[in-house]
């Protein structure tokens, strides 16, 4: 799935970066890099620079006990909690919410996500108010260990990369204790249910049940 269906990308500092690429697992290779430049660029007025590599806008709420390494960018009205670990390579968008013990690496969070409790995402692009419930995960590396492929309905992308998380796209739900496959992929305003384990594509707006049933969600 393409990035242009899964994200709007006015609601994301990285729009300039992430409009280069077609496919969402582009994004990651110079992720980092870009973080890194980001930083130095963000105008002094509006973001503290806590250290060499952080930027924190100035209305953002950080707790004391969350550890944030480099490079990361926290962006306005974000809410960082008690015991979240920002690993580097992070974009946090404007009003996200960050709970406890939640660990983000090398991931971009567009506004208004919502990972609030137990959560870990890696090598993942999250869209605009998408949600994860408690100790719903993105995995990011597969058991044996072999390059990701992302398996669509009609196509099959080969990432080149050991670790790819999974790309959820705008107001999707994920359910608590989830569990999301390396490489992914859910549209637009999709649920996922709780227990989940989902792997490959799933469509804009399509319901995916515990047990892997798959149905489209009534639009009213």
């Amino acid at each position: 799935m393409r990035i242009s269906r899964l994200f709007d990308l006015k609601q994301s500092v990285a729009k300039e970066y992430i409009e280069k690429f077609t496919f969402p697992h582009e994004i990651l290779g110079g992720l980092k890099d870009y973080v890194h430049d980001l930083v130095l660029k963000l105008p002094a007025a509006e973001y503290e620079k806590r250290e060499e590599g952080v930027a924190v806008h100035k209305s953002a709420s950080v707790s004391n006990s969350a550890v944030i390494l480099p490079p990361c960018v926290i962006c306005a009205g974000a809410e960082i909690r008690c015991g979240a670990f920002l690993r580097g390579g992070v974009i946090v968008g404007e009003n996200c919410v960050v709970g406890n013990s939640t660990e983000i690496k090398n991931a971009v969070l567009f506004n208004g996500v919502q990972v609030p409790h137990y959560n870990y995402i890696g090598d993942s692009v999250l869209g605009y108010k998408a949600h994860f419930g408690a100790g719903a995960i993105t995995s990011n590396v597969k058991s044996d260990k072999s390059l990701v492929c992302i398996k669509g309905e009609s196509e099959k992308v080969e990432t080149g990369r050991k670790k790819v998380g999974a790309f959820v796209g705008d107001y999707a739900e994920i359910g608590c204790n989830s569990v999301l496959c390396p490489g992914t992929v859910i549209g637009r305003g999709a649920v996922v249910y709780p227990l989940t384990l989902v792997r490959g594509e799933v469509g804009e707006n399509v319901i995916v049940k515990t047990g892997g049933e798959r149905i489209k969600k009534e639009i009213r």
